[in-house]
């Protein structure tokens, strides 16, 4: 079962390079049978080379902000940066001014800047915004259906009460398209685990309407034995659970419903 849980690994790297890379998952199909860690790989290798473009530049910003008033820099961010320079901007902030920037901007404003971000360069900036600003740049997230920058909110450094507002309020379905692009996936189990078990059939029936049989079978790769007896126990009645043999056979995966 490990390549095919390779193979779904593989998929989920696809579709965050291929946001990277500004194409759609179809045009980069071809590389699902490449190891995942080699895809992610990529993927940080071509962030790295966006990310590092006119750093000079970029550094005597950062120094001249530090003497501009923050009202001012939230208006320049929105009137002269824009998103994607503001994104690069806020990975080499101090926590301490990047944080108040942020609390000066609109939800819709810092949900475009949350789209452009490293979260590898910004986990300082993130794990200090207040509950409340997460929560509303993640309630736009949610509207946007944007799973990928979601996903950031999980894992990778960030503080356990960040991730919990950045997914409060997810149904079962939206559960399953964040899980399958989170990065750190060692956390999973913790988001589940905050839903009454009986609600673990809509993770099933939500797989089933909206054809994310890989997603739920990926998410309970990442459960440990009980917590995945007890959604399967919960979330499979027996025609639900003949469709879910039927596709994890398909993918390989069968293994995962003993």
């Amino acid at each position: 079962m490990t390549d095919a849980l390779d193979h779904l690994a593989a998929r989920a790297e696809v579709v965050k390079l291929a946001r990277v890379l500004g194409q759609d998952e179809e045009r980069l199909a071809f590389l699902y049978d490449v190891p995942p860690a080699d895809i992610r790989a990529l993927r940080d290798q071509a962030t790295d080379a966006l990310q590092e473009a006119h750093q000079s530049v970029l550094r005597k910003l950062v120094s001249a902000a530090g003497l501009v008033p923050v009202p001012v820099l939230a208006t320049l961010a929105q009137k002269a940066f824009g998103p994607l320079i503001s994104a690069r901007l806020a990975g080499m902030l101090d926590t301490e001014r990047g944080v108040a920037i942020a609390q000066k901007l609109p939800a819709p404003f810092l949900a475009d800047v949350a789209r452009e971000l490293d979260p590898r360069r910004a986990v300082h900036i993130i794990s200090g915004l207040p509950v409340a600003t997460v929560t509303d740049v993640s309630r736009e997230l949610r509207r946007r259906e944007d799973w990928i920058t979601l996903g950031r909110f999980v894992g990778g450094g960030v503080p356990t009460e960040i991730t919990e507002a950045g997914l409060a309020e997810l149904n079962e379905r939206q559960v399953l398209e964040v899980a399958f692009v989170v990065d750190d996936k060692s956390g999973l189990g913790a988001v589940v685990e905050r839903i009454p078990d009986d609600r673990h059939v809509d993770f099933a029936r939500a797989a089933d309407e909206y054809d994310l049989w890989h997603a739920l079978f990926d998410l309970l790769a990442h459960l440990d034995d009980e917590l995945r007896a007890t959604v399967l126990a919960q979330g499979l009645d027996d025609e639900l659970r003949e469709r879910a043999q039927e596709r994890a056979e398909t993918l390989g995966v069968t293994a995962l419903l003993d």
